[in-house]
């Protein structure tokens, strides 16, 4: 609807803004004749009153426009339970499925595997956030990338993927590249809002390349680096120790603008978590659609029509000429005159 109307919106405030012009140009000419009477002796308006013609155009044109956009453009809906496509935020979630992520030592009490221990991190965050306002999005990481979904708006889908399926099957066997889940993830949200994205990486960091940092776009405004796994003693696994790699997965965050977080020991933050959500909140102008626009431009062109007439009566002329035609000075001015 927008697109339909915002054209004829545009049309309708430049015919107005021509016909307006026209109009004022003619009144120009007619006051001209009448000047003396109109300002006085000098025959001139106060300064400010010289812009009335320009003020009355634009008046008329935010008029004609604001009331064309609201008669063509759909009202939003202002609804708890309902979130505009334009304002929903996107989580990025880049999830290690290597084999080692199924080693049994996650959690404060090191009794869960650390896949199950990465669904109660996300659990907690689903629980904690307004998750109706986010559309979800899994990469599986483990030799390679693979997106699993892509903007879901069932957690429970998300939740099912965190329970602890053996999608390591998908991959070849090979080291974990945690990079190529990064680029994945830089891939899928490069055409969203600028500052509308978070990009979690769940992972114990083990076997991480050194190099091939990927860049974020512009759409991601916070990445959360989650280390899952116990970083001192690790468990045995294909003939090596596998343990959280801290080290690393703080350098990634670093190098990504962002934060590590050990989710071994704790679930996210409400620090943390009031730091996400509060760099997404937009600003009062930001969150203004162009129906709300029209309705600021509609208010401040009619207010301009309404008291311009009792300006120019009050305050066109010098103030002498302005008190003699309140009473009967006018009259006195003209007789003697002529």
């Amino acid at each position: 609807m927008v697109e339909a109307g915002f054209p004829i919106s545009m049309a309708a405030a430049f015919l107005t803004l021509l016909l307006v012009g026209v109009a004022e140009w003619l009144h120009l000419r007619r006051v001209a004749r009448v000047k003396t009477l109109a300002f006085g002796p000098s025959g001139r308006p106060s300064h400010w009153a010289r812009l009335t013609p320009l003020l009355r155009t634009l008046a008329c044109t935010s008029v004609s426009w604001a009331l064309s956009v609201l008669l063509f453009v759909t009202p939003r809906v202002h609804d708890a339970n309902v979130v505009q496509p334009e304002d929903y935020r996107h989580v990025v979630l880049v999830l290690d499925v290597s084999p080692s992520m199924r080693l049994q030592d996650g959690g404060p009490e090191r009794d869960q595997s650390r896949m199950q221990r990465a669904s109660d991190v996300m659990e907690s965050f689903f629980k904690r956030v307004a998750i109706q306002q986010y559309k979800m999005s899994v990469v599986a990481v483990y030799s390679s990338a693979k997106p699993v979904v892509v903007e879901t708006n069932d957690v429970d889908v998300v939740r099912n993927i965190l329970n602890d399926l053996p999608m390591h099957y998908a991959f070849p066997v090979g080291k974990t590249d945690l990079f190529s889940g990064l680029n994945e993830a830089a891939g899928l949200s490069k055409g969203w809002q600028p500052k509308s994205t978070t990009v979690i990486v769940i992972s114990d960091g083990d076997t991480v390349p050194a190099t091939g940092m990927p860049t974020m776009p512009a759409s991601v405004s916070n990445v959360v680096v989650v280390g899952i796994g116990d970083p001192i003693t690790g468990q045995f696994i294909d003939g090596r120790q596998s343990r959280q790699d801290a080290a690393t997965l703080r350098q990634i965050a670093v190098r990504l603008g962002g934060v590590y977080h050990n989710g071994n020991a704790n679930h996210l933050s409400s620090d943390l978590l009031n730091q996400l959500t509060s760099a997404e909140e937009k600003s009062v102008w930001e969150a203004m659609g162009i129906r709300e626009y029209a309705l600021v431009v509609l208010t401040l062109g009619a207010a301009t029509l309404l008291f311009l007439p009792l300006l120019l009566f009050y305050f066109g002329a010098s103030p002498a000429w302005n008190r003699s035609v309140s009473g009967r000075g006018a009259a006195r001015y003209l007789n003697t005159e002529g």
